[in-house]
């Protein structure tokens, strides 16, 4: 995929909307996806890091710490994507990578976070997969991107929330017309594959 591709927000949340158009799925993702990241970002948090990671430690308080861990990379990472695609939401979504970045550093900390960790990752996994069967009908989207459904999902049910408050309506118009052309696309070659097999 060329970069301007990776980097066009109205492709990217095209192709990662084509795999969400039920809205009671959708819901299920804007419910777990957070709890995905947060969930993630627990586990990595205590793992050894380079040794050129410079060493920086500050407790907010007993629910929040910052540490310079992958946690901290992955936010950055992620946060650094999203500014590319769309510098106000991704403005609008820092808030909220920092605190999850803060707490699950913090939840890492916690005697038995692991197992906890572990049981949050998982059921939000298994509803967005429950989500995909019984209410969407379809495979989810890391099928077919890995990566992009992972790096993207964030930043897509960010974006929802904020086409519900009435963030860009042109810019959703636009991103829900190429939504109906790429399900039509996806419909069309289940289709042909179907046909080949009979």
């Amino acid at each position: 995929m060329p970069l301007s591709d990776i980097i066009n927000v109205e492709k990217q949340l095209a192709f990662y909307g084509a795999y969400h158009s039920n809205k009671i799925n959708v819901l299920i993702h804007v419910v777990c996806v957070p709890l995905i990241v947060w969930s993630f970002q627990a586990l990595v948090a205590p793992l050894p890091v380079p040794s050129f990671f410079p060493a920086y430690h500050h407790v907010v308080n007993n629910y929040m710490v910052f540490d310079v861990n992958y946690a901290t990379v992955m936010g950055v990472v992620y946060l650094a994507y999203y500014f590319m695609l769309e510098p106000i939401a991704a403005l609008l979504y820092t808030p909220m990578m920092t605190v999850t970045v803060l707490t699950a550093t913090a939840f890492s900390q916690r005697p038995g976070f692991t197992s906890q960790a572990i049981a949050v990752h998982a059921f939000s996994w298994i509803a967005q997969f429950a989500g995909h069967g019984f209410a969407e009908g379809r495979a989810p989207a890391l099928l077919d991107n890995l990566l992009g459904a992972v790096v993207l999902a964030p930043f897509f049910v960010h974006l929802e929330v904020l086409f519900h408050l009435g963030y860009r309506p042109t810019m959703q118009k636009r991103i829900n017309n190429a939504i109906g052309v790429e399900i039509t696309k996806i419909r069309k070659a289940d289709g042909e594959k179907r046909r080949k097999t009979q």
